[in-house]
């Protein structure tokens, strides 16, 4: 597994829906991710600091899981079926893992939140975008489709995505 973080959230000027780009730590491979507006919104707040006057649903969650006595201990993007992509949180409480299926898209703001890490697989990292959403969702995207599809996004959304 490796560790990703979120190096940006911004609009894809094709399909105007927003997209997470996940980072490897210490490395050049990106995973971009296609969400929906709710989703990006709860992670730019978070990114940019900014507090709802009342609980979202991801602040809630947190609330939850700590006042429960847990920890989220990782966030894991596990792969991508028919175009979705998948996730797993990764909750200790006491001596006890739980393993939650989640949306990549609430995994990250409850990651976030929480400051726990966020890891994916070598094969996610080399296959690019391939969810619902992405630019070809048909086909996995190689490298250098990849690095054109993101050269065309407008560079001024990238981190600009207001909730």
């Amino acid at each position: 597994m490796i560790e990703v973080q979120v190096a940006h959230l911004g609009l894809d000027q094709t399909t105007n829906s927003p997209v997470v780009l996940l980072k490897e730590k210490g490395g050049e491979r990106v995973l971009p991710i296609w969400i929906g507006p709710a989703e990006a919104s709860a992670i730019a707040m978070e990114m940019q600091g900014v507090k709802a006057q009342r609980p979202m649903t991801h602040d809630l969650l947190k609330h939850v899981i700590v006042g429960l006595g847990g920890e989220l201990r990782r966030v894991t993007i596990t792969g991508v079926r028919d175009n979705t992509y998948f996730a797993e949180l990764l909750i200790r409480r006491d001596d006890e893992t739980v393993q939650v299926d989640a949306r990549p898209s609430d995994s990250i703001a409850l990651a976030l939140r929480l400051h726990a890490p966020i890891f994916t697989s070598d094969d996610l990292l080399d296959q690019g975008g391939a969810a619902e959403g992405s630019p070809a969702p048909e086909r996995r995207m190689d490298a250098e489709s990849l690095k054109q599809y993101l050269e065309k996004l407008d560079p001024q959304d990238f981190g600009r995505f207001t909730p």
